[in-house]
C-alpha cells in the first residue's frame, strides 16, 4: 500500500467569513497541492474541507500520514465521530452535530484508506503546515479576486 504524507489547513477571513482549505500531499519524490475556497464559511468547515479535499484527491486505498493543525478535526474524527453516529448525530449534551455532513464526508473519505492523525501547532515554523496555510490563504485571495471583478 502506497504511504502518503498529507499536511491540512483551513482558514477564514472574518468566522463567518470568506474561506480557504489547503492541502499538500507528498508521496516518494512527488508532491501534490490543492486548494479551494467558499465565499461564507467558517473556519472549522474549512479545516474538515481541508482533509476531505486531500484524502479525495487520492484515487487508490492508501496508508495515510495526515497532519492539520485542528484539534476540532483530530478529536473530531478520532474521538468523538463514534458516538455521533452511535447518538443519531447529536452530542453527549443532545444538541446536533455541528457541520454534520462534512463529518460524514471525511468518515467516508477515511475509511478507504489507513489513515493515522496527527496534530501539530499551527503557525508555528512547521513548513508543511505553513505551505499549507498558504495555500488556503490563497484560495480565499482568489475568490476575492473573483468577486472583485464580478462588481466592476
Amino acid at each position: 500500500m502506497t504511504l502518503v504524507e498529507i499536511f491540512t489547513d483551513g482558514a477564514c477571513r472574518g468566522n463567518p467569513g470568506p474561506g480557504g482549505w489547503g492541502a499538500l500531499l507528498r508521496s516518494g519524490g512527488n508532491e501534490r497541492e490543492v486548494w479551494g475556497g467558499e465565499v461564507d464559511t467558517t473556519n472549522n468547515r474549512m479545516e474538515l474541507t481541508a482533509a476531505i479535499e486531500a484524502l479525495r484527491a487520492l484515487r487508490h486505498s492508501c496508508e495515510v500520514k495526515l497532519t492539520t493543525d485542528s484539534v476540532y478535526v483530530r478529536d473530531g474524527i478520532t474521538k468523538w465521530l463514534a458516538n455521533w453516529e452511535r447518538n443519531g448525530w447529536r452530542t453527549a449534551a443532545k444538541k446536533p452535530v455541528k457541520n454534520k455532513e462534512l463529518w460524514q464526508a471525511l468518515s467516508a473519505e477515511v475509511a478507504r484508506h489507513d489513515v493515522k492523525w496527527f496534530w501539530v501547532k499551527g503557525h508555528s515554523g512547521h513548513p508543511e503546515n505553513e505551505r499549507a496555510d498558504q495555500l488556503a490563504n490563497r484560495a480565499i485571495d482568489e475568490l476575492e479576486l473573483d468577486h472583485a471583478s464580478n462588481r466592476s
